[in-house]
């Protein structure tokens, strides 16, 4: 296993970041390291090194490990230890499909309960959206963090309404797992996805649901056809 870097301990910002541990630090950590494909498909997860790159126990890295293999990030192997999850065309098929099924049914809740302080979130998170893909149509393949930052954000912020902790969670999770695919394919979407984000825009703030819903269907599943052009997934 290669490990490129040594994880950032964040200083606490606000009283309620106090109480995070190191184990809830070096668990982001890890779930980002292997979302955005620095821990690589198949790799196997050595505690003794993986223990110096992260600072932390092993003990530690254990059950952070079974944390992540409860959100099938990773395999755990029994007395063999632990390997990322490999990644497969059936995988990100399944994963569109759920993430389909939960967005579009979030979306209808979150468009009939939503505030003006709900549309203010749409569109301060469609305004830095759509301020890094003009960076990234433009070549500067530097802000692709942002993208996948904002990206997220965006579309949270359009079932934001939708008063179920449980769904969102949920739908943030399979989002992860379906964006680490994209990840691997190495390459922006181009304008396309662009469109897609400015028609979810003003379709949200029409409250259109069945409209959105299609965008979503379309946006989904463009973006498996995208991963599987790329030639990087079997």
């Amino acid at each position: 296993m290669e490990l490129a870097h040594k994880t950032e301990k964040s200083i606490p910002r606000n009283a309620g970041e106090l109480s995070e541990t190191i184990s809830d630090v070096v668990f982001r950590q890890i779930r980002q390291d292997i979302i955005s494909g620095v821990l690589a498909p198949g790799v196997k997860i050595k505690l003794e090194q993986a223990k110096e790159h992260y600072s932390i126990s092993v003990s530690s890295l254990r059950e952070i490990l079974s944390r992540l293999a409860m959100e099938n990030l990773v395999l755990a192997e029994g007395q063999r230890g632990f390997e990322v999850s490999p990644a497969s065309r059936k995988e990100l098929e399944e994963l569109a499909d759920l993430r389909t099924v939960l967005e579009t049914h979030a979306v209808a809740l979150s468009f009939a309960a939503g505030t003006l302080e709900w549309e203010g979130r749409i569109v301060a998170a469609h305004y830095k959206l759509a301020a890094a893909e003009r960076k990234l149509l433009g070549g500067d393949d530097s802000r692709t963090i942002d993208w996948v930052r904002y990206d997220w954000e965006f579309h949270q912020a359009i079932i934001s309404a939708c008063d179920s902790t449980t769904l969102m969670a949920t739908l943030s999770s399979v989002f992860d797992r379906f964006l680490r695919y994209h990840m691997l394919a190495r390459s922006f979407r181009g304008k396309a996805v662009v469109d897609d984000h400015r028609l979810l825009f003003e379709l949200a703030l029409k409250r259109d649901v069945e409209a959105a819903r299609a965008v979503i269907r379309r946006h989904v599943q463009s973006g498996v056809e995208h991963v599987l052009a790329s030639g990087r997934i079997n």
